[in-house]
Order: C-alpha cells, then sequence, then structure tokens
C-alpha cells in the first residue's frame, strides 16, 4: 500500500530495498499492520453519514432558536471526524484503487469545505520533510514561531503574537477552520490543484449551500454565532488532533542530513489517542527495535500537548526577553 510522503527508492521492490526505512516497511506489512480495513471504513462512514442526516434534522427542526448552539458543537465533532476520513484517503489507506481513495476524498472534502488537492498536496510535503524549518508547511504559521529563527523574523502584532504563543494556541486554533477554507479556495483560484474546475464546484456547492441554509432557518445574528461556534470548534478539535503528532519535537535544518526513517522517527511523537485511522500501528507503540535502535517520543496525550506549550514557550522567550544592549 501506498503511503503519501513515501519516497519511491524506499519503498518494498524499489530501489532503496536494502535501506531501514524499507526494511522496516516489509516488517510491517507483514504482520498486516497496513492491511486495508474495508469493514471498519464502511462502518465509519456510514455512523457519519448517519450523523450528518441526524444533525441535518435537529437544524431544520430547533428552527431559529439558541438551541442551534449545541447543534453547531455536535456538527463540529462530525466535520473533524468527515475530515479524518478525508486524511485517510489521502494516505490510500482505505482502498487499494487511487480513484477510488480520490473519489472518497473528494466528497468528504466537499462536506468540510476543503480543497482536497491542496491538502494532500500540503500534506505531502509535510510527511517527506516533517519539522523541517525550510520545507515543512506545518511549521510555516505566520502567528506562531515553532524555532528560535522564526521567532526572529516576526513583526509587529505577529511579533507580540509569536512572544506570547504558547498561551495564545489553543485560541488560535478557532481560526483554523477558516484558515483552511481561505487557503483552499486561493489554491483552487489560483489553479494550483489538478482538479481545479471539479474542485471549484465543489468548493462553490459547500460554500453556497452551507451559506444558504444557515441563513435560511436563523435569523442573521444567530447565524453568524452559529458559524462561529461551529467552525471555531472544528478548528479546535482538528488542531488538537493533528498539532501533538509533531509540535513540540525538535525541528530540522538544511544542516541536519537525515535518511527517510530517522527524519519521520526523531520529529514525531507517538501518543495513539489521536490517530484518525484504525491501524494498530497507531495503537500500539512498536518496540524501539523495530525503529532500528532510533530513540522515539512516546507520551500520554495531555503530556504531548503539554510538550507543545513548553516548547512555543520556549522558543518565544527571546522575545520575551532581549538580552541587553552591549555597552560601548
Amino acid at each position: 500500500m501506498e503511503t503519501v510522503g513515501e519516497p519511491n527508492d524506499a519503498r518494498p521492490g524499489g530501489a532503496g530495498r536494502g535501506s531501514d526505512f524499507a526494511e522496516l516497511v516489509r516488517m510491517v506489512e507483514q504482520r498486516g499492520l497496513l492491511d486495508l480495513r474495508p469493514v471498519y471504513y464502511a462502518v465509519k462512514m456510514a455512523f457519519n453519514g448517519a450523523a450528518v442526516a441526524l444533525g441535518a434534522v435537529a437544524f431544520v427542526l430547533l428552527d431559529d432558536s439558541w438551541w442551534q448552539l449545541v447543534t453547531a458543537v455536535v456538527l463540529a465533532g462530525v466535520f473533524t471526524q468527515l475530515a479524518f476520513i478525508g486524511h485517510d484517503a489521502g494516505h490510500r489507506q482505505i482502498f487499494r484503487s487511487c480513484r477510488a481513495n480520490d473519489l472518497i476524498g473528494h466528497v468528504h472534502a466537499c462536506l468540510t469545505g476543503i480543497s482536497y488537492g491542496w491538502w494532500v498536496g500540503k500534506h505531502h510535503r509535510h510527511h517527506v520533510n516533517p519539522n523541517h524549518e525550510d520545507a515543512d508547511p506545518d511549521i510555516e504559521i505566520q502567528a506562531l514561531a515553532f524555532t528560535a529563527g522564526q521567532s526572529r523574523t516576526k513583526r509587529g502584532a505577529l511579533r507580540w503574537m509569536a512572544k506570547y504563543q504558547a498561551f495564545l494556541f489553543f485560541p488560535l486554533l478557532m481560526l483554523e477552520g477558516i484558515v483552511l477554507h481561505v487557503r483552499s479556495i486561493r489554491a483552487v483560484l489560483r489553479q494550483e490543484v489538478k482538479a481545479h474546475r471539479v474542485e471549484t464546484a465543489l468548493l462553490a456547492a459547500h460554500v453556497v449551500g452551507y451559506l444558504v441554509v444557515v441563513f435560511l432557518v436563523l435569523s442573521p445574528l444567530k447565524a453568524v454565532v452559529f458559524i462561529a461556534v461551529h467552525q471555531g470548534l472544528w478548528g479546535v478539535y482538528t488542531g488538537c488532533a493533528f498539532a501533538p503528532n509533531h509540535k513540540g519535537i525538535p525541528t530540522l535544518s538544511a544542516a541536519d542530513k537525515l535518511d527517510f526513517l530517522r527524519k519521520q522517527v526523531l520529529t514525531a511523537a507517538c501518543h495513539g489517542r489521536t490517530c484518525a485511522t484504525p491501524s494498530r500501528l497507531c495503537t500500539s507503540p512498536a518496540p524501539a527495535a523495530e525503529c532500528h535502535g532510533v530513540p522515539y517520543s512516546q507520551c500520554g496525550l495531555f503530556h504531548s500537548y503539554a510538550l507543545v506549550l513548553r516548547h512555543l514557550h520556549a522558543v518565544s522567550a527571546p522575545l520575551r526577553h532581549p538580552p541587553a544592549p552591549q555597552q560601548c
């Protein structure tokens, strides 16, 4: 099974057949840890579909009521589950056929209002160079600094935000959903995705359908509050699911020369509580021997959040305590 971010020469049978990563892939494949799980995904998608349908029915029945904020909270969780399916489709984990995975990915991207092509491309670059300060798009966030070098480049309001980023991290996640929408629309309009016509139609259908339904059922004030709660909590839920995987773990630069296996292991934390996939690789930490003696991070979910906040606080310390000017 092909995995997004896996180099061609590291796959079993490729030019890098003798590499540590290729050997590790062969081992986990032999144990069945990468086997497709069609029953799991069928049940999961059926459950998600039922949740979307029930949410839609509840939204219509509650009409113009402040109880709709409860619906917004529930739908935020449902949207995150839909995004998880899209994530796994991008990793080719659902079907053997690329076309079938892409179909599922586009459908779920349409439901959540994200460009599937843009996200897969960004996620691929992330997996090829995780936590690389020059090549990982997931640590190129204007409002945050993940390295001391990034913190020194901040100016104006962004500098102030980076200064107190450990305290602002979770509140800023409330904007993650909006950021995903904006970047998706921008990528499609700039034709940065292969199927830009299809994705234009899908994104337009989502935006128009979402806004029409919300403003048709709710008064303007309630509609705005509903959107803020729904999109904000969706951003927090999604960010909390993905951030602990790499944030708070050492970053790499052009000076670091590591093979693919070590780049993956040394820049990731194994906590296993926020994985969208049913793979046992996520729920059972592999022994150190399976990583060829490469040290790896293993911690609980909440401890991983603590690592993220401590790291953000540490790299922004020079902004809070700038060195005193030297006396002539």
